[in-house]
């Protein structure tokens, strides 16, 4: 099945969702969301899914917000929503990330279960610049992924950093050539497919409950702070 924003195919008890704005480097606009969102609880009931991948269309993986249309408290609550959506769904993810992931993006990447990278992967955290807050937990995710100091470093400065960058820090899994990302993530998503559903469900459970324990407050107190300063979305 086709939308003309995400593009969603099933094969062997795995779910792959495309995102597809690729004029626009796949930057996330309410449709975007609300399809990803939809099809990711979709999945969470549906037994003939065993694995989910995330991946971009075109160039990038995702660009962050679509900032050339004016921010709504409905943004802020999509992309708050897919996050938990990603982080709660019962069933593992992988996120396929090449080109530019940024901001909002690169959220979405760390609430996924595992991340692969393609050479060309680019990754910048730019909201501080842009005079906005962070959504998607990241407060609680990059921390948990590469430590306090270096995350507010990255959220801070606001440096672009590249695939070797992330995976030396511990934000992504593996690096491989761009020309394998597709290749080598639905083969990670067929051996997780194999899995015992209810055995991968606990693993992931558990271990977001021990490492992912403040999530919950996280995405709650990024949505205050974005409306204290005004729910500006980035």
């Amino acid at each position: 099945m086709t939308d003309q924003k995400l593009i969603i195919k099933q094969d062997a008890g795995v779910l792959t969702l495309v995102l597809n704005r690729p004029n626009k480097l796949n930057a996330i606009d309410n449709d975007l969301a609300s399809h990803l969102q939809k099809s990711l609880d979709a999945a969470a009931t549906d037994a003939s899914v065993r694995a989910i991948r995330i991946l971009g269309n075109g160039r990038a993986f995702c660009a962050g917000r679509d900032v050339s249309e004016a921010p709504t408290e409905k943004d802020l609550e999509l992309v708050q929503s897919v996050a938990w959506s990603i982080v709660s769904n019962p069933k593992p993810i992988i996120a396929a990330v090449h080109g530019w992931t940024i901001g909002a993006g690169f959220e979405w990447m760390l609430n996924a279960d595992i991340v692969y990278a393609s050479e060309d992967a680019k990754f910048k955290l730019p909201e501080a610049s842009l005079g906005v807050f962070v959504t998607g937990g990241l407060v609680a995710t990059l921390p948990a992924a590469i430590g306090l100091t270096r995350a507010k470093a990255l959220m801070l400065l606001g440096e672009e950093f590249s695939a070797r960058q992330a995976a030396d820090w511990g934000l992504v899994y593996r690096v491989v050539p761009t020309n394998e990302l597709n290749a080598v993530t639905l083969d990670a998503c067929r051996r997780l497919a194999e899995l015992e559903p209810s055995v991968a469900a606990q693993f992931k459970r558990v271990l977001n409950l021990f490492g992912l324990g403040n999530f919950t407050r996280a995405i709650e107190e990024e949505s205050r702070v974005h409306r204290t300063l005004g729910g500006r979305a980035k």
